[in-house]
C-alpha cells in the first residue's frame, strides 16, 4: 500500500469491480483506447492486475480517496508485456473515473508510485506511453517530471494498423 496526502494506492478488492467496470464502460474515459470494456473484460483486467501483484509485488493499484474511501480508478506500475517494443521494463499508468479528473489525483498518485518504484523496488528507469492524441495523459507525464523521448515512439502492436490510436509517444524518468 502506498499513501499520499489525499490518496491510497492499494490492492484490489471485490468491491472495486463494479466501479471499475463503470469506469471502463465510459466512452470518455476510454477515448484513447480502441474500445470500452464489458464487465467481463474489466473483471479480467482486475484479475490480471491482482495476479501481477502476487507475482511481482506491485501493479496498477486501486486508487482510493482517503477523505471518503471513494474508488477513483487505478495508478501504479506494471512490467511491460513481451510484445511491447520498450520491454524489458516497467511502466507507470493511470486510469481515473471522469468525476476524479482535474483534481490532481493522477499526478499525486503517479509521483508516489514513481518514488516507490525507485526507492523500494530499486528500478533504474520507469517509462510511460500513450496514444499521440492523448494530450491529457501527456500533460500528467510532464507534470510528474518525465522526459519526452521521441526516439522511442512506436506504433502500439495491440492497436490495428491504420487506427488513429496506433501511434504512441513515450516518456521516461530515472531516479534523481
Amino acid at each position: 500500500m502506498i499513501e499520499t496526502e489525499r490518496l491510497i494506492l492499494r490492492p484490489w478488492r471485490g468491491a472495486d469491480r463494479a466501479p471499475f467496470a463503470a469506469l471502463c464502460a465510459d466512452p470518455e474515459v476510454m477515448a484513447h483506447f480502441p474500445a470500452t470494456l464489458s464487465r467481463e473484460e474489466s473483471d479480467a483486467v482486475v484479475d490480471r492486475l491482482a495476479d501481477h501483484q502476487a507475482l511481482h509485488g506491485f501493479c496498477f493499484f486501486a486508487l482510493e480517496r482517503k477523505e471518503d474511501g471513494a474508488f477513483l480508478g487505478f495508478t501504479g506500475l506494471m512490467t511491460l508485456k513481451p510484445e511491447n517494443p520498450l520491454q524489458p521494463g516497467v511502466e507507470i499508468g493511470w486510469r481515473l473515473a471522469r468525476q476524479a479528473w482535474g483534481a490532481g489525483y493522477a499526478s499525486e498518485a503517479a509521483r508516489a508510485a514513481i518514488e516507490h518504484g525507485f526507492e523500494v523496488l530499486g528500478l533504474a528507469e520507469i517509462v510511460s506511453f500513450t496514444a499521440t492524441e492523448n494530450l491529457r495523459s501527456q500533460a500528467v507525464m510532464e507534470r510528474i517530471g518525465m522526459t519526452r523521448r521521441a526516439e522511442l515512439d512506436f506504433d502500439h502492436p495491440a492497436v490495428p494498423e491504420g487506427h488513429r490510436l496506433r501511434p504512441h509517444v513515450v516518456y521516461t524518468t530515472r531516479p534523481r
